[in-house]
């Protein structure tokens, strides 16, 4: 296992892959979703979660809640960094979408107080998902290049709006019950079967930019606006993550190619956390652009 000068540390929102998590020694704190009142936590290393069967059972309404990463679990992910007498690096779900982002920064203020000697940082991502985990492996890149947690942790800090997210969702009716959008827009779509393009803003929340008709019209949409805002597409690696439609996801990629030459594409599930607010179907897009 390679030793790193200091640990990186996301939460299980950032919908990274084995593969990359692996790759990078990336620690991970997990959220919650509860299913029929049963609590699992959404990411559990070495375990396998058969996504495909839980977002069958959203399809059939099946209740699933969710909750954020505890105290505890954040305290117990960053004590066993830093009792091996390691400096970390937190980099987590945007505190406007979820209180984890709170809670881990407050576990590691009370830590910084039992640990002086360690160099104990955190950065809000004001991202979700992949978008999220992309600015995650930007960072693992940097270490990678021999930056210190400090010029890291500025680095994410300089470029989290720079990171774009753009997606859309098959219903919106998952968005509705989780109070993010109004129910006259959630009856107007599904009446005259819109589809809202949105996007993560620069303090992290989910704002609609556009409506088409139609699910095909949304994923070109996406790709359009992603030709008009990457920057340096023949160097990146961009993200897409999937609601259980992967079908929906190749077509999009195979839109960006028409339209911009990029480097490489990793594709992932969106996890069961931010899945059950944005429900089957949701496609996302992540990249570093122009701006947000």
């Amino acid at each position: 296992m390679t030793e790193y000068a200091f640990e990186i540390v996301t939460d299980s929102s950032a919908n990274l892959t084995d593969e990359l998590i692996d790759k990078y020694g990336i620690h991970i704190i997990p959220l919650v979703y509860i299913v029929n009142g049963e609590e699992k936590l959404s990411y559990v290393k070495g375990e396998k979660t058969d996504l495909k069967k839980y977002y069958g059972m959203m399809r059939e309404k099946v209740p699933m809640t969710t909750s954020c990463a505890s105290r505890e679990n954040c305290e117990r992910v960053f004590r066993e960094i830093l009792d091996a007498g390691k400096d970390l690096l937190y980099i987590g779900f945007s505190s406007a979408l979820s209180a984890t982002f709170d809670n881990a920064r407050a576990t590691l203020d009370e830590l910084k107080i039992s640990y002086p000697d360690r160099k104990i940082y955190y950065v809000d991502s004001l991202g979700a998902s992949m978008g999220q985990g992309r600015l995650v492996t930007y960072a693992c890149e940097r270490r990678e290049n021999g930056e210190s947690a400090e010029e890291v942790r500025t680095w994410v800090q300089d470029n989290r709006n720079k990171l774009v997210h753009l997606f859309t969702v098959d219903s919106l009716s998952y968005l509705y019950r989780g109070g993010r959008v109004k129910k006259s827009a959630y009856l107007l779509a599904t009446t005259l079967n819109i589809k809202p393009v949105m996007h993560v803003d620069d303090e992290g929340r989910l704002i609609p930019i556009g409506k088409v008709f139609g699910r095909k019209t949304s994923l070109t949409d996406i790709a359009k606006r992603a030709a008009e805002l990457i920057v340096e597409p023949e160097n990146q690696t961009i993200y897409i993550s999937h609601g259980d439609c992967i079908d929906d996801a190749e077509y999009l990629i195979a839109e960006i190619k028409k339209r911009v030459p990029v480097k490489d594409v990793v594709v992932n599930y969106v996890d069961l956390v931010v899945g059950t607010h944005s429900g089957p179907g949701t496609v996302a897009l992540f990249f570093l652009g122009k701006k947000k």
